[in-house]
């Protein structure tokens, strides 16, 4: 397709046609254990993954509500889709914060994409020009789907003790366990990287406080004020989109079934119209509010991080704050939406064909993804109000 960059209306009606075939093949996609290359494919000729990508590099530079509102209409035809989506594509936007040595790296292949883990866990030893870096990350999402591999780990420094952040390899220099047997976002292939004394140039290696407090390379030096967005008030939409899309499938598939179908329950309403109970009818509206809710606080709290980088303000604590507290309970939100229309739809809804037993799955896996652990998070801001030292990431 054309690098023109398109109308928002249209890549997002390009998504919903992409999320269409993802949900005819949401169950071979589980089956795989991974998003298979031809639904990568379909993405990249529909240039979805350049949404967050700087122009500089063949990419749209559009903010992450944009980015968000794409992510959660593929999930609403596949979660994993929609989340594999969602990690390659915010990855853009990491990567882009790099410097521009790393920056030219990776986009040498314009169409290169990038996975991730996040924990610190990888040790590095300093060595001319930059790092020997062993270690392993779970959970990589897409890693199979990838050209490049995030892997957190402790970077060392010349004074002092070394500092959590992301070092960035190729993909060829890493090896892939395929561990990823799971009950939930099953087609995600988030397999465990592992990097053997993996050497990582000094460029491609950045300190997550850099990226807290907007100061990175890559931030400082691109003039789009999308880029000086403290990462963790903006980036863990990722994972919090993917689950209000799948929410929001659930009840669009909830809902065409329950028009049409007449129960078959001899002791609860038999042969009455399903759409009829008002069992049913409350269920939906429950689902409908939580997931306007958990839209109206996520974009809202999108759209104030962007507000502030436009003004040239810092993202303070208490935005940042709020922001991951909104994110845990955004989700939190979602699963109430599912869990009431997966119990309303009854022994229809337990055949592995349905979609909502998928989206239940998908979406309790995503809950229990530790950055949106309501209880770390709720505490966390609960600290803040009460005139404690939060205690977390933020």
């Amino acid at each position: 397709m054309s690098l023109d960059r398109p109308e928002i209306s249209e890549l997002l009606a390009r998504a919903r046609e992409i999320a269409g075939i993802a949900r005819e093949r949401a169950r071979q996609t589980e089956t795989a254990r991974r998003v298979g290359e031809d639904m990568i494919a379909r993405m990249r000729a529909a240039d979805l993954f350049r949404v967050l990508q700087p122009q500089a590099y063949g990419g749209f530079e559009y903010g992450f509500e944009v980015f968000g509102e794409i992510e959660a209409t593929l999930a609403s035809g596949c979660g994993s889709t929609g989340w594999v989506y969602g990690l390659l594509a915010s990855h853009q936007w990491l990567i882009a914060c790099f410097a521009k040595e790393a920056q030219d790296e990776v986009w040498r292949q314009p169409d290169a994409l990038a996975a991730g883990t996040y924990a610190p866990v990888a040790q590095a030893d300093a060595v001319a020009g930059g790092y020997l870096v062993s270690g392993s990350g779970s959970f990589c999402s897409g890693c199979d789907n990838a050209q490049w591999q995030l892997l957190g780990g402790m970077i060392p420094q010349p004074h002092g003790p070394p500092r959590p952040g992301f070092f960035l390899l190729r993909t060829a220099d890493i090896a892939i366990d395929d561990d990823w047997h799971t009950m939930g976002l099953a087609g995600t292939g988030s397999k465990r990287i592992v990097a053997q004394r993996a050497f990582v140039p000094m460029h491609r290696a950045i300190a997550f406080a850099e990226l807290a407090d907007a100061t990175a390379p890559g931030m400082r030096a691109n003039g789009n004020p999308l880029y000086r967005q403290s990462f963790l008030a903006v980036l863990p939409v990722t994972i919090v989109s993917p689950v209000l899309g799948m929410a929001e499938g659930a009840l669009a598939a909830f809902l065409d079934e329950a028009k049409a179908r007449t129960t078959r329950g001899a002791v609860a309403g038999g042969n009455r119209k399903m759409a009829e109970l008002a069992t049913v009818q409350l269920r939906v509206a429950e689902a409908s509010a939580c997931i306007d809710a958990a839209r109206l606080m996520m974009f809202r709290d999108l759209a104030e991080a962007a507000a502030l980088a436009a003004r040239g303000e810092p993202v303070g604590i208490d935005v940042r704050l709020r922001n991951r507290r909104d994110q845990a309970f955004c989700v939190r939100l979602a699963i109430q939406a599912i869990d009431a229309l997966f119990l309303a739809a009854g022994g229809q809804g337990l055949f592995l064909d349905h979609p909502i037993q998928r989206f239940w799955r998908d979406a309790h896996a995503a809950a229990a993804h530790i950055s949106l652990n309501w209880d770390a998070t709720g505490s966390m801001y609960g600290q803040y109000l009460l005139g404690l030292d939060p205690r977390g990431q933020y």
